[in-house]
């Protein structure tokens, strides 16, 4: 029998808007700072290791990410979405059902991604340029950081089913523990710093592994507690197809967008290495502030997803789309913000990585060129979690689609005819624009709720 509770009174359905995302989006930001802040030790500690070990990362550091998007982004979006959804419409025996579904989903992704790398990640990490030592040590750390997929994404998905309740403070408050795990124990064993063994880039990813696993079993005891919304149940509850496809229906459509993410960077990098050493490295140091943008629309992001989720289950699609439209706009300012700040001074920010002059003046031609888009980036990946909320992520996958396509394309036709460099960034800040109102109009033109 479906069991309900109305959620009159719950302040995501009825507490004013802009109060809300900031509400909602501030333990959000400090995850993601922590997150960033893993990165930034894992490069220092590695390059302790050696210029092999570092290589070797490099190789392995688009597929992690990539795992990371599908798990927590993408497939995790589809939870919270589910989750809030049917919380919102009072359904407490469908929201339990739907997380006990997101543990069987998680179970095989994890080791789904187990097989696939174990099988592939040779192949693959040659295709990628990996020779030689590199290649070994890519070997190493991807083996062990795949090998215990299960574990990151154990603790990504049930870190999702906790925000669908509208809960953001558990699993920022997890994630930030597993970042200082994460370093702690990933550069105890990499260098081997006290009684620990030096185990090189297989301690690296151990530190990953072991930090995530403890994050999952974390989550599932706070989700057994009872402290939530609902007890997450581990038997007793039949298998609904119907259940997994209202996760699956928006995960697997999201993971392409996903793909997309990955694959437009690949090519960009490709593209740009065509321009010479110097235009390369100016390339990365612009990107660098561009990746500012993502902790920041993460953050609004993953919290319009239970506001737009519970709204639309509780029958109120414009409350939903008001917190997608202020959200977005949100997103836009502050990133938009950061791109101006890199237009007008991006030499600043430049000579904080290099003193190279070849390499100052292609990162300032990035960022001239390029930097007065970032608002339109910022808005459109906010709205694909908004639409992430509603159910409704095709609209904004064609939209990446579309962003793919004008790299790809237009990048190939300028590196082919022998464009100067500078075209190539005023592409990528062309296609941004692309993205962003792409987005809007595919969420302006879908409808929500039933």
């Amino acid at each position: 029998m479906t069991v309900t509770s109305a959620p009159a009174g719950n302040p995501i359905i009825t507490g004013p808007i802009v109060a809300t995302i900031l509400r909602l989006s501030t333990p959000n930001m400090m995850a993601m700072v922590a997150t960033a802040a893993v990165a930034i030790a894992e490069t220092a500690y590695v390059g302790l290791l050696g210029t092999a070990a570092l290589a070797g990362m490099a190789l392995v550091f688009p597929m992690v990410m990539l795992q990371q998007m599908m798990s927590a982004g993408a497939m995790g979006g589809g939870v919270s979405s589910a989750v809030s959804r049917a919380l919102g419409a009072g359904d407490i025996e469908r929201a339990r059902s739907l997380a006990f579904h997101t543990v069987l989903i998680a179970l095989a992704g994890g080791l789904g991604m187990t097989v696939l790398f174990l099988g592939i990640g040779p192949a693959l990490y040659r295709l990628l340029g990996g020779r030689g030592a590199a290649l070994d040590q890519a070997l190493v750390y991807s083996n062990v950081v795949f090998v215990g997929a299960l574990a990151i994404w154990l603790c990504n998905l049930l870190a999702s089913v906790v925000r669908g309740m509208g809960n953001m403070a558990v699993p920022s408050a997890t994630l930030l523990a597993v970042a200082a795990i994460q370093i702690v124990v990933g550069g105890g064993f990499g260098l081997g710093i006290g009684p620990l063994p030096r185990l090189g880039m297989a301690g690296v990813g151990l530190g990953q592994v072991v930090a995530y696993g403890l994050g999952a079993l974390w989550l599932m005891r706070y989700l057994r507690s009872g402290r939530g919304r609902f007890v997450l149940p581990l038997s007793g509850v039949a298998l609904r197809l119907d259940h997994a496809a209202d996760i699956l229906k928006v995960g697997t459509v999201a993971m392409l967008s996903s793909f997309q993410s990955v694959l437009t960077v690949l090519i960009l990098t490709r593209l740009v290495a065509q321009f010479g050493e110097a235009a390369l490295a100016g390339y990365g140091i612009g990107s660098r502030l561009e990746f500012l943008l993502i902790p920041v629309t993460f953050a609004i992001g993953v919290s319009l997803v239970p506001m737009v989720g519970m709204a639309i289950g509780a029958g109120n699609a414009p409350r939903a789309r008001r917190a997608a439209w202020t959200g977005g706009f949100m997103a836009f300012v502050v990133t938009g913000a950061v791109g101006v700040a890199g237009w007008l001074m991006p030499e600043a920010w430049a000579r904080l990585f290099s003193a190279d002059p070849a390499v100052i003046e292609a990162a300032r031609s990035y960022l001239v060129w390029a930097g007065p888009a970032f608002g339109f980036y910022g808005l459109g990946l906010c709205l694909y979690f908004a639409a992430q909320g509603a159910g409704r992520v095709f609209g904004p996958v064609l939209a990446g689609t579309a962003r793919l396509l004008v790299i790809a394309v237009g990048g190939w036709w300028l590196a082919s005819t022998g464009q100067p460099a500078w075209t190539m960034f005023a592409l990528v800040g062309f296609a941004m624009v692309v993205y962003g109102l792409a987005t809007m109009a595919a969420i302006w033109s879908t409808r929500w709720g039933r």
